[in-house]
């Protein structure tokens, strides 16, 4: 397998607003990041992934950007992000910039242009249609709720939005829409950025016969079934890697809603001619109920196990994983799928990070979850801050499919905000975040769970991610090894195999609160295996033939 530096990474995601507020004012900022290199540099980081900077209304929380070669007022100035930069490289951490093409804001001054008349020059930027007996040009709904599409009172025509109304489409059928890009993309290169996360890049390619798509228990079409992986998309990304991305040395991270094995290896794939990875949600999606996300069921340990395991092997020596459980759009995942009460909240956390980190790919971590950080116990609808959350509150219960009681229970299981509330660094007041007012709610819980108190505790949950990416630094096997799922239906035990050349990993995982047996492959049994790493001091390991509650140890044979 072709080594590569962005493979033998770990990366970990800011959400600017809610990482660092170095200026009272209660948003996260540039020199907040900065502030905190240090601590990621400790932790042992390669690679920060920023969520978006730029110029920007914030109707999506800086995802509707006005201006792509800009920062955001409340996150600083241009010379602050220079600064950022040349500090993250000093200390031989690499800085990824979130790329959100798919569409732009409302605001930003091609679709100023764009709606000003049929005739502009940068009308056919954006994606235009008539109406249709006098409604929108098809049943598209938005990932916002409600229609995707957008009736303009000026032209008398519909504009396409797959999310909210002020972030218009981008019609990457014109060829000079692409050229902007691409220059653009050249731009931050020039400066000295390290690669590229792409937001929603899967959905650039619309069908031009923009058919209706299927019902999906909701009042519109479900549009994700149709504008994924569209008929150029690859077309599309293979004409930036070579007017681009192939000029550079950096690292390209697709987000690819309803990507498929066979996709991701076209966008992924070993050749090098599109990205270097992508992110699949088929793991972070099994909890998906009839009426879309929300709902509170868990999913079961199998069907992780069977997701996770096939992107393992087919992808294996054709394209690269990268490895994720949280991001700034999932709710925190010990809340989801761990334990996050106080007495098992440190073990859990240790043995979701493991049977993560030990698998072949890229590992993200998300900012917090090196903490252990929960889901927030949001009581009503004005203390949320996404508009994915507040839209789905209000439409899905005047349309009497759940009641707001049930609505705020489904967000507090699964809504964006979760992954959104401050980053707790002390337990001073609002978590040391900030000394102004924080612009979404601090965590409670925050006086437990906290930085300071776990850099000062060697067996904090903190600790445990720093001795897991020295691992992986260490041992080839981590980061390339061939994977092996074992018993694929036990629901309470996540274990396998990593085998590179002579070498062997067993990976065990635990996701009960229960003691439960575990029969250890025959050749790990013996006296040549070592315990490479566990959540358990090495003589509670496997405790009379028992796992203990959420024990995650991994051993290493050398032949």
């Amino acid at each position: 397998m072709k080594k590569a530096w962005w493979k033998e990474s770990v990366i970990y995601q800011i959400y600017p607003r809610s990482f660092c507020d170095s200026n009272g004012d209660g948003i996260g900022d540039l020199n907040g990041i900065t502030s905190k290199l240090d601590y990621l540099k400790e932790l042992g980081i390669d690679v920060i992934w920023l969520s978006p900077v730029y110029k920007s209304p914030n109707d999506d929380n800086g995802y509707d950007i006005s201006d792509y070669q800009d920062i955001m007022d409340e996150f600083g100035t241009m010379e602050d992000y220079d600064r950022m930069l040349a500090e993250a490289h000093k200390r031989g951490i690499k800085i990824v910039m979130d790329l959100v093409v798919n569409h732009t804001s409302d605001e930003h001054r091609w679709f100023v242009e764009s709606r000003s008349s049929k005739d502009n020059a940068k009308r056919d930027y954006y994606i235009w249609k008539d109406p249709v007996d006098g409604k929108e040009p098809n049943n598209w709904g938005s990932c916002f709720s409600g229609s995707a599409w957008e009736f303009d009172e000026q032209t008398g025509m519909y504009y396409l939005h797959l999310f909210s109304k002020k972030q218009p489409d981008l019609n990457w059928e014109n060829p000079q829409v692409r050229k902007e890009v691409f220059d653009m993309m050249t731009w931050w290169c020039e400066k000295g950025i390290d690669g590229f996360r792409m937001d929603v890049i899967s959905m650039i390619s619309k069908d031009q016969s923009f058919p209706d798509a299927p019902l999906n228990g909701g009042l519109y079409g479900d549009s994700g079934k149709v504008v994924c992986n569209g008929p150029r998309v690859h077309e599309f990304l293979q004409e930036m890697n070579q007017k681009v991305l192939s000029k550079y040395d950096i690292m390209t991270v697709g987000e690819c809603a309803g990507v498929t094995i066979e996709e991701a290896k076209k966008y992924a794939n070993s050749d090098g001619k599109e990205l270097n990875m992508v992110f699949q949600f088929e793991h972070v999606d099994l909890d998906m109920g009839e009426h879309g996300k929300w709902g509170d069921q868990r999913p079961k340990l199998s069907q992780i196990k069977k997701v996770m395991s096939k992107w393992q092997t087919e992808l294996d020596e054709v394209a690269w994983n990268s490895l994720f459980w949280c991001n700034h759009d999932q709710p925190r995942m010990l809340s989801r799928i761990g334990n996050d009460s106080e007495e098992y909240r440190e073990r859990s956390a240790k043995s979701l990070a493991t049977c993560l980190h030990m698998m072949q790919g890229t590992p993200y971590i998300y900012q917090g979850e090196e903490l252990g950080m929960t889901n927030a116990p949001f009581e009503t609808i004005d203390q949320l801050r996404d508009i994915e959350s507040i839209n789905a509150y209000y439409e899905m219960s005047e349309a009497g499919i759940y009641t707001k009681e049930e609505m705020m229970r489904f967000i507090r299981y699964k809504g964006r905000d979760n992954a959104r509330t401050p980053v707790q660094w002390d337990d001073s007041e609002n978590a040391g975040f900030t000394t102004g007012t924080p612009w979404i709610m601090v965590n409670p819980n925050y006086r437990q769970i906290n930085a300071k108190e776990e850099l000062a505790r060697p067996d904090s949950v903190f600790h445990y991610y720093q001795k897991l990416i020295a691992l992986r630094k260490q041992y080839d096997i981590i980061v390339y090894g061939k994977y092996q799922l074992l018993d694929p239906e036990d629901e309470q035990v996540y274990a396998y195999i990593r085998t590179l050349g002579e070498e062997k990993l067993l990976v065990v995982c635990s996701f009960v609160k229960e003691e439960v047996k575990f029969d250890v492959p025959e050749m790990f049994a013996g006296k040549d295996a070592k315990v490479l790493i566990s959540n358990y001091e090495e003589s509670d390991v496997m405790k009379n033939g028992m796992l203990q509650p959420y024990e995650a140890t991994v051993w290493i044979l050398k032949n």
